[in-house]
């Protein structure tokens, strides 16, 4: 082999593939080795080695210096397969390498084929999967559409690389943030917590470094521009931005936005809060099916029981007549308790929210 011709193969390979040239040079001479073993017959006096300058070939067996050039066919055969091999695995490597390091951030692809309910998107270099239980709830695809994912997790699958990716986990709605937010990308605001029920709502916790920034405005954008795209990429899923404070109970207030709460019990040793709201705001505590109640549970990391004012009142005056057992169909059914670790529950449809504390929706655009 030439040697100009072996300088340009691993410079070839370099910036193709990304791969060192010291490992393409490394497979080169693996590769000629093997080679003269198949030509020459074991020997342990074998050596071949490539000036990294020069490209210069010398192989040695012992004290006798032999020539490249007489090895044969199958020699050479057997040198291209084992080089072919060597630089396959050193593409995998560097394809793992690559996307380990950006594992928790976002990549944009194209759609290029299902598998199942699973799709396979084209990435640089290699395809990523998004598995079904990674999918936004009632989101459709379409071969050729370009999509954006979170970088889940990287795995060594036989011989191959899989990149697995997500839209459903609740990183990728803070990394949507940290694109589209300067102020986040900046550190000047920080995302405090994050609640998710992917494709239905989200309650983000934010706060401010810096006085002279309104962390929820910065975070909606003049007219709302900001939050918008994000809404848009996650198919019209509803947000809630709330404020975040060091004081418990203002922050389970806002995070039970938009229902208005009457009063609020803490319990710190068990982290368990009693919240009593006007009858006609008990729904929308709870949220269809707990959505709401369970949100600001999770972003919390608190017990919320939710309840009237009746209730609450009724069991002021005669705890000790009215036992959790003994409470009738009409009573429990008015009271959600939900711990911050339960699982969401499937959805049909989104109650939307209504009031001032839905910040997200329509924001002032003083807010920016």
């Amino acid at each position: 082999m030439n040697p100009s011709e072996i300088l340009r193969l691993v410079d070839g390979l370099h910036r193709q593939k990304d791969i060192d040239s010291e490992v393409v040079f490394v497979g080169i001479e693996a590769a000629l080795m093997s080679a003269a073993r198949k030509h020459l017959g074991a020997s342990d006096g074998l050596v071949v080695s490539i000036d990294r300058e020069t490209g210069e070939v010398q192989a040695w067996d012992g004290d006798q210096e032999i020539d490249p050039a007489e090895l044969g066919r199958i020699a050479a055969q057997t040198a291209k397969q084992v080089m072919i091999q060597k630089i396959r695995e050193a593409e995998r490597e560097s394809i793992s390498e690559e996307f380990s390091a950006r594992t928790n951030t976002i990549v944009t692809g194209m759609v290029q084929r299902f598998e199942g309910p699973n799709i396979v998107i084209g990435l640089h270099r290699t395809e990523g999967f998004l598995p079904k239980s990674e999918q936004i709830h009632n989101e459709s695809c379409h071969v050729g559409e370009r999509i954006r994912a979170l970088v889940l997790e990287v795995r060594q699958v036989g011989s191959r690389v899989r990149v697995v990716l997500s839209r459903s986990d609740p990183e990728f709605v803070r990394q949507l943030f940290i694109l589209e937010v300067p102020e986040i990308a900046e550190g000047i605001v920080e995302m405090k917590g994050i609640a998710r029920e992917a494709g239905f709502r989200t309650k983000i916790a934010v706060d401010s470094n810096d006085s002279r920034v309104d962390c929820v405005g910065a975070c909606v954008g003049v007219q709302g521009s900001r939050i918008r795209s994000i809404v848009d990429e996650l198919n019209g899923e509803k947000i809630d931005i709330v404020r975040w404070s060091d004081e418990i109970d203002i922050l389970i207030v806002s995070a039970l936005k938009p229902a208005e709460i009457h009063a609020i019990e803490l319990d710190e040793e068990r982290c368990h809060a009693i919240v009593a709201v006007p009858d006609d705001q008990l729904s929308l505590a709870i949220g269809k099916r707990g959505q709401n109640v369970r949100l600001a549970a999770k972003l919390t990391g608190w017990d919320i029981d939710i309840q009237s004012i009746a209730q609450t009142l009724a069991a002021q005056e005669s705890p000790e007549e009215a036992p959790a057992e003994d409470a009738s169909p009409e009573e429990t059914s008015e009271t959600e308790t939900v711990e911050p670790t339960e699982q969401a529950e499937p959805l049909q449809e989104e109650q939307p929210a209504t009031g001032d504390a839905q910040e997200t929706q329509e924001p002032p655009g003083e807010k920016e």
